[in-house]
């Protein structure tokens, strides 16, 4: 072999990319995400939220199992909501949670604020609309009636769960979920291949399903679906479906997704940006 063959680059490499390449992705990726047609951003949005939905969803009938143990259906049923992240990253889709990593975008003077903030407003409502349609395509299959009535009823669980904490609790829930949440995507950054993204995002995704935080996108899917169920008659006797209003929705959501942009932006996004910015010194 000559000097100039062993000289050139592996073709394919097994290492995962180190830290400071995943920071200049990041970025990369954010000036691109900041500069895609409203139309293109928007639907790959309402693809992220239906995909967020499908996790819950999927999370939803392990949390129906009365059967399982409290550690068990928590940890088992974060591993199966991965597959909305899963979906997102591998997909390509744009989501909200995982856009607050555009702050490192902006830090670097490479995006606008005002194109940082167009992006996040948009990709959220996106979100929004496509969880909304996954929930009347669930509520219309009769998907909630199986397992005896307990999937609905898990939902409902699920629900007044969310309501009930109060403001600062749920914002705090939300920094928490999201930490978690852009540090799944930090790791899945280093992946190489479809197999190491998916890898890298389970645990860090099942850890904040485990541990009750509150994610923005995920809420939006769960919160819709038990509304609808109070307005249809599908609530057991005896339940106290009251919290579960529209009121109680922003109540919830409100500071939810406060606290995941600054779980994502400040805990993830400025952290690693000034810790990169001090190395390049």
């Amino acid at each position: 072999m000559s000097d100039k063959e062993a000289q050139q680059p592996a073709l394919f490499s097994l290492n995962a990319y180190s830290a400071a390449e995943i920071k200049e992705a990041i970025e990369k990726v954010g000036v691109k995400k900041t500069r895609l047609p409203f139309l293109a951003s928007f639907m790959l949005a309402v693809i992220a939220g239906g995909s967020i939905g499908l996790g819950a969803l999927y999370y939803t009938i392990v949390a129906s199992d009365a059967e399982l143990g409290f550690a068990t259906t928590r940890v088992l049923g974060g591993l199966v909501f991965s597959l909305g992240l899963a979906l997102v990253l591998v997909g390509g889709a744009e989501l909200f949670t995982g856009n607050n990593l555009i702050v490192m975008a902006w830090a670097s003077g490479s995006v606008s604020m005002k194109e940082m903030l167009a992006n996040w407003v948009t990709v959220y409502f996106g979100n929004l609309a496509g969880a909304l349609g996954l929930v009347l395509l669930v509520f219309f299959s009769h998907h909630l009636d199986m397992n005896g009535g307990r999937i609905g009823l898990s939902i409902l669980n699920t629900a007044v769960a969310k309501i009930q904490p109060d403001t600062f609790t749920l914002f705090v829930k939300g920094i928490l979920c999201n930490l978690l949440v852009c540090l799944a995507v930090w790791l899945a950054y280093a992946g190489r291949s479809v197999t190491d993204k998916i890898v890298a995002l389970i645990l860090p995704i099942s850890a904040f399903i485990a541990a009750g935080f509150e994610h923005c996108v995920a809420n939006m899917y769960f919160l819709p679906l038990a509304w609808l169920l109070t307005q249809t008659g599908g609530v057991p006797a005896g339940f106290d479906a009251s919290s579960i209003t529209l009121a109680g929705i922003v109540h919830n959501l409100v500071p939810v997704t406060l606290g995941n942009i600054v779980g994502g932006s400040g805990l993830v996004g400025i952290v690693y940006w000034l810790i990169y910015r001090a190395a390049k010194r």
